[in-house]
């Protein structure tokens, strides 16, 4: 195989890109041009990079409706000032600061391998580039962990439904020790939510943080 004939994948990709050219590009050109103007996206959402739980297939928006990050186990890192590369820290300070979005909406989902390797520690001591950036990441459950060790233990659907669970909720947490994100949402033009989506059962649902219970939406 040559460097230009195209692997089967990316074959499978470049079809799709085709249909969308036919089907999505051409037909809503009206928006697209608006889009050129810039983004005005009401709400972020902060999603697993799972490929099975895309939320805008989830939520069936289009282009230009909500403003995405996704990466393992959907995690937001506490604030911090500390040198590094804060890639989640500066697409949330954009979404807030830039596009004044109106909602932050945390998405977990059901069969996350990250809480799985929170829970279980499969990767615990693992070298960087053999598990160990996973390993560092997902660390941001360990005291959520204790938690649900405490109460389900390490295995079964109950331990990695409380785990999933569990993350939304660090990941909320998280997001109000942002100076940012604390005084807009006191001010009351900023609201944060929690949400869980299982492909299983295609159900979502909301997070009622009054009482820490997921409710179908």
């Amino acid at each position: 195989m040559t460097e230009d004939t195209p692997t089967e994948a990316l074959a499978h990709l470049l079809d799709g890109y085709h249909r969308f050219r036919e089907k999505g590009w051409h037909p809503q050109r009206a928006r697209w041009d608006r889009l050129r103007e810039g983004q005005q996206p009401q709400v972020m959402v902060i999603a697993c990079s799972d490929s099975r739980v895309d939320p805008a297939q989830i939520f069936d928006v289009d282009p230009g409706e909500i403003f995405v990050v996704r990466n393992v186990a959907a995690l937001v890192p506490p604030f911090e000032t500390t040198p590094g590369h804060h890639g989640v820290s500066a697409a949330l300070e954009f979404a807030v600061q830039v596009l004044k979005v109106k909602e932050i909406l945390v998405l977990g989902h059901g069969m996350c391998g990250g809480c799985n390797a929170a829970l279980t520690q499969a990767m615990r001591g693992a070298a960087p580039g053999e598990g160990g950036f996973v390993a560092d990441w997902i660390s941001l459950l360990d005291d959520a962990r204790e938690a649900v060790v405490s109460e389900y233990g390490t295995e079964g659907h109950a331990a990695q439904r409380a785990m999933e669970h569990a993350g939304v909720k660090v990941s909320l947490d998280n997001l109000r020790t942002f100076p940012c994100v604390a005084a807009r949402e006191a001010s009351g033009k900023l609201t944060l939510r929690g949400a869980f989506f299982a492909i299983t059962d295609g159900v979502l649902h909301l997070l009622d943080e009054s009482s820490g219970k997921f409710r179908p939406a």
